[in-house]
């Protein structure tokens, strides 16, 4: 890794750990950062630092969750922050464990589809039928998200 990206993994570290967070550096070029919420909820991220200096960001806990890449470390540690007020509203919900519970059962769930394509022949009808089924529950999100009082203004929702 060069003495760049050294001295920005150093910038943008420094400034996570001044707004609380936990930061572990591997080799200059991968970044483990965790705050623990009021309700002992961690939220952790790892994000990596590739040759063309891009910033691969995810969260991995409370539930895992690719983020996208990044070109400057400033737009990674505004995302991480962004995302860490989200959760620490979210934490004033006595349902948090309910939701990141559902979560993690739609990532296994997503995981558990990705085998089935990958090592079985899936006759049409029974796509179809999972096709059905994801569009109800993307209609269920909807409807509940109408029908619910929202409490983040920061930011706009991205996929409902």
């Amino acid at each position: 890794m060069n003495k760049y990206v050294h001295s920005e993994t150093s910038q943008h570290v420094m400034k996570l750990i001044q707004l609380g967070a936990d930061v572990q550096v591997v080799r200059s070029n991968m970044v483990y950062v965790s705050f623990t919420l009021e309700n002992g909820v961690e939220v952790a991220y790892a994000y990596n630092i590739n040759k063309k200096n891009h910033y691969f960001l995810e969260r991995i806990q409370p539930y895992p969750l690719a983020v996208k890449e990044f070109d400057s470390p400033d737009d990674v540690v505004n995302i991480i922050l962004l995302d860490h007020r989200q959760f620490q509203n979210a934490s004033n919900s006595k349902k948090m464990r309910n939701f990141i519970d559902i979560n993690k059962s739609l990532h296994r769930t997503a995981k558990a589809f990705e085998d089935l394509f990958l090592y079985y022949n899936i006759c049409r009808a029974d796509v179809m039928e999972m096709e059905k089924h994801i569009e109800d529950m993307n209609k269920l999100i909807n409807r509940i998200k109408t029908e619910s009082q929202r409490v983040f203004f920061e930011k706009e929702p991205e996929n409902i």
